[in-house]
């Protein structure tokens, strides 16, 4: 595997597809005795009340809808 001249290489698709790697994914670089190893980030960020809306309006919601899901409830 060929390192570019910015220190990227490409990720075999069957490494990808059995690790879960998917576009915008993010990945960590694990050391073990002078060994790397590539996993997948795990996902205990911190959400926000916005990352949890995340993925869920579709073109069938209006543009009030969508605004309503971001407004507190009072």
């Amino acid at each position: 595997m060929r390192v570019t001249t910015k220190g990227q290489v490409t990720i075999p698709r069957n490494v990808r597809e059995i690790l879960g790697i998917a576009p915008e994914s993010e990945v960590e670089f694990q050391e073990d005795n002078g060994r790397f190893f590539i996993v997948k980030a795990s996902k205990d960020k911190p959400t926000t009340k916005f990352t949890k809306l995340r993925g869920i309006a579709t073109v069938k919601m209006s543009t009030d809808e969508i605004m309503n899901l971001t407004r507190e409830k009072k």
